[in-house]
């Protein structure tokens, strides 16, 4: 019988794939579950549709890491990476309601280095157990007139579940709902084109001290992945809308969930600002609207919740593991005004 970890290998070496599969498959069967199905081919991974839901609908998602995969080449450090890739995808079906079913990873490059991709794949496979999802395949492909010798590419896909009338969309959103704010890690997995322009700018070394820590490392810190929290406090039916803080900041983002005529007021300094932030902000010379437009600042992911909930709710997350803030409220939208402010 056949793992049930299908990987395929595109232009690699029999012995370099055979060699890196036997690498991922016991990193990859600590995460599966009762729905990956054994016995399968190598073209494909068979994964059933969970029993006990009324009425499910699949929720997909996919994306990469952007340059921040440039850091970890430049610093040799690559067994954090894979968990940032998990992240973006899965803590994007989050906002919707989705409980995390299954994910797949692709690794491209010029080379296919054994020891590199497997350390990669072991941070995927520890983010798909954070995220409490199975990781059931990929694909791995050298393309040596694609990319540099010691570069390599990542994009990852995940699929979760949801019954269709707890899907998370924003619309119960009204006006005097609380926004809450969790806790980032970092800059996560967004803004890097413009991090590596100010560390250039800046004259900085990725191993300069930072607060005790090497900068790089700071800079590299995984995404964080909130999916059990989350999806423990949405049992609950108090929450009215998540908004994954990526790309876009906290003023392109808590848009996307709000209905016509609201307005989210977040309030400055309602929650600690890491300091990698001010780092940033001061080395690179960046405006205020600019930071909250490319960086998350602090907060990885927004809840809003009826105002009387806030406090209990608050109270649940930081129970869970998770700082937790109240960072704004809904407001009706002035005319003329944008759909988010940071005042």
């Amino acid at each position: 019988m056949t793992s049930p970890l299908t990987y395929a290998a595109a232009g690699v070496s029999i012995e370099a794939g055979d060699a890196l599969v036997e690498r991922i498959k016991p990193l990859a069967r600590r995460t599966l579950g009762p729905g990956v199905l054994s016995g399968i081919g190598g073209f494909g991974a068979l994964f059933e549709v969970p029993r006990g839901y009324r009425d499910p609908v699949l929720v997909s998602g996919t994306d990469g890491v952007g340059t921040k995969l440039k850091l970890a080449v430049a610093l040799g450090k690559h067994d954090t990476i894979g968990q940032d890739l998990v992240a973006m995808s899965v803590n994007d079906i989050l906002v919707q309601g989705a409980k995390p079913l299954f994910f797949l990873d692709y690794f491209a490059c010029a080379r296919l280095d054994v020891e590199v991709a497997a350390t990669v794949i072991g941070g995927v496979a520890l983010g798909c157990e954070i995220a409490g999802c199975a990781l059931i395949g990929g694909e791995t492909a050298e393309m040596p007139d694609m990319y540099q010798a010691g570069d390599y590419d990542l994009a990852g896909f995940a699929v979760g579940v949801v019954e269709r009338d707890a899907i998370i969309d924003g619309r119960a959103i009204g006006r005097g709902d609380a926004v809450l704010g969790l806790a980032s890690s970092g800059p996560h997995s967004n803004g890097y084109s413009l991090i590596r322009r100010v560390l250039e700018e800046a004259g900085a070394d990725l191993r300069d001290d930072f607060l005790g820590r090497p900068l790089g490392n700071v800079l590299l810190e995984p995404t964080r992945i909130y999916c059990r929290p989350v999806l423990a406090l949405l049992a609950e039916g108090h929450i009215k809308g998540l908004a994954h803080i990526t790309g876009g900041g906290l003023l392109e983002n808590v848009p996307r969930i709000l209905p016509q005529g609201l307005q989210a007021v977040i309030r400055r300094g309602s929650w600690p600002r890491p300091a990698i932030f001010d780092w940033l902000q001061r080395h690179g010379r960046i405006a205020d609207g600019e930071m909250h437009r490319v960086f998350n600042c602090g907060i990885g992911m927004v809840v809003v919740v009826p105002a009387a909930e806030a406090q209990r709710v608050r109270q649940q997350f930081e129970g869970a593991g998770e700082r937790c803030w109240e960072i704004g409220l809904v407001v009706e939208r002035p005319a003329d005004q944008p759909a988010c402010v940071v005042l």
